[in-house]
């Protein structure tokens, strides 16, 4: 592990070095090299992708930079690693794998990556289309009364539930799993979790996901190469089952012409010019990590979408370099895990475990006497036979936090695992593990773990770093769309439906503005 660490440490502070070493000499160079564009995404995630096509269909030149390379689903089935056969594709500039087993690999921009912290361990996407490449595309509203547990009332809850929730499911064409697939023996494990929640008297239904069923039909019927329904989720489905942002929001975003996305492009440095402009210096790279071009470009307005981690590290890094001196000391604080922890049950026959994809089922225990939270059932290639894996969610503090470190020119990352707020959503989720196995006779089949999310939210938040419509305090031109805006947590929900709905929102307040 310490070789693996030290490796992936060098080549991501190899890649911030290229841009840091002589600061000074680049910006002179960078002033007679700078290509203009009226805006600038950073990011091309579930906020990116919002903010691209919305700037498109306002006829606003927008280049989208982004740090992985695209994918595009082929006929042969053949787009991603597999879990059995992991090979580059499968993480990001990493010599082995990271999830599940520790597998060598080759040395490429695949979809995934973490970011270790002090008390936690992140997850996230690299691609064209962001974390929605290795989701399982749960499109998820959370209720009224939980939002405000954490959002200001500055945000009109209806207004997103009448207007912004809506509009993004009328892009992503989320929809429940049909019955004829849940009835089929891939998606044992989710029937199991449903009949177990019922003899628990718990609220158990099935949720809105972002994927094409007739396609998983397809791979039932041995039309398409078998993904989703072996549980191939967290590389990518190669049968094209997910509606990925690439295949929707994105594509629509090139289609209006306005739109250039630029993938291999990873940002180093924010920086003011003059006119309320913004400098953007990146290293193009290629597929094995290593710089090929330095570029620097100059936009009207900039839109931070690179993810919690990401944003969050871009403006860190501005404001030690003072490069955004307007910047206030609230960046990378307020940041949170939505509660995630994973779990499993050991039941009494067979479940199919490794099958049945995207998760597609959830048990909503928001009465739990100890704390709100939900349990989503999820396939996982290492889980034995008689086991489900589950996938839980509560309303996590805004804890933790990121600062820059300069020696590594990256940002760190602390958590309180141990914190009493964490130590409550354990409570809560032993307590309906508790519930659930006393009525189904099965057994927990090891200690909640708590240890990483795929769900990074805060570090920019509302009413800290932003205003409302996330606008950053002190640049009329600079907005942030991801989710860095949200406070820690999406309320016992999975948060890419709740950041699109805010990033519509931010663009319709844009757009008005700038009309």
């Amino acid at each position: 592990m310490y070789r693996v660490l030290n490796r992936r440490q060098f080549v991501q502070s190899s890649l911030a070095a290229a841009a840091s070493i002589g600061l000074s000499s680049l910006r002179a160079s960078a002033q007679k090299a700078d290509e203009y564009i009226e805006a600038i995404v950073i990011g091309s995630g579930f906020g990116g992708a919002v903010a691209s096509l919305r700037l498109g269909q306002a006829g606003i030149e927008t280049i989208v930079l982004e740090r992985g390379r695209r994918w595009q689903i082929t006929d042969a089935g053949d787009t991603f690693s597999t879990y059995q056969k992991p090979d580059g594709r499968s993480t990001w500039l990493s010599p082995t794998t990271i999830v599940f087993d520790s597998v060598p690999i080759d040395v490429y921009t695949g979809v995934l990556d973490v970011k270790r912290g002090d008390g936690i361990i992140v997850y996230r996407g690299a691609g064209v289309g962001g974390s929605s490449l290795v989701y399982n595309g749960v499109t998820y509203q959370p209720t009224q009364e939980l939002f405000y547990q954490v959002f200001p009332r500055t945000i009109n809850y209806e207004e997103l539930d009448r207007v912004y929730y809506p509009r993004v499911r009328s892009i992503l064409k989320p929809s429940q799993i049909p019955d004829d697939i849940l009835q089929t023996n891939y998606y044992l494990s989710s029937r199991i979790f449903l009949e177990q929640a019922a003899k628990a008297g718990l609220k158990a239904r099935k949720l809105d996901m972002a994927v094409d069923w007739n396609i998983v039909r397809q791979e039932i019927a041995g039309q398409k190469v078998p993904s989703a329904i072996i549980g191939q989720v967290y590389y990518g489905l190669n049968s094209g089952a997910k509606n990925s942002l690439d295949r929707n929001y994105l594509s629509m975003a090139e289609a209006t012409g306005k739109v250039e996305i630029r993938p291999l492009h990873v940002v180093t440095t924010i920086e003011e010019s003059d006119k309320e402009r913004f400098r953007i210096v990146c290293n193009q790279i290629n597929e094995q990590g290593t710089v090929i071009a330095q570029k620097s470009f100059v936009c009207r307005y900039l839109f931070l979408a690179a993810g919690s981690i990401g944003t969050t590290e871009l403006l860190l890094r501005a404001k030690v370099n003072g490069t955004l001196r307007r910047l206030n000391n609230q960046v990378g604080k307020f940041w949170g895990t939505n509660g995630d922890a994973v779990g499993a049950v050991i039941t009494n026959g067979p479940t199919n475990p490794t099958q049945g994809g995207p998760g597609a089922t959830v048990i909503e225990h928001l009465d739990n006497p100890i704390a709100p939270i939900v349990i989503e059932q999820l396939p996982f290639p290492i889980v034995p036979e008689d086991v489900i894996a589950f996938f839980g969610q509560a309303i996590a503090k805004p804890e933790g936090y990121l600062t820059y470190n300069t020696s590594t020119q990256s940002a760190d990352l602390f958590w309180p695992s141990n914190s009493a707020n964490n130590q409550k959503n354990a409570q809560a989720l032993e307590y309906t593990y508790q519930l659930l196995n006393s009525a189904n006779s099965t057994t927990l089949a090891q200690p909640l773990d708590f240890s990483s999310t795929a769900h990074p939210l805060g570090g920019a938040t509302i009413g800290a770093v932003c205003d409302t419509y996330g606008q950053v305090y002190g640049y009329r031109n600079l907005f942030v769309v991801d989710g860095s805006l949200i406070p820690g947590s999406t309320a016992c929900t999975n948060p890419s439906l709740t950041i699109a709905a805010l990033a519509e929102r931010s663009m319709d307040r844009f757009l008005n503005r700038s009309t």
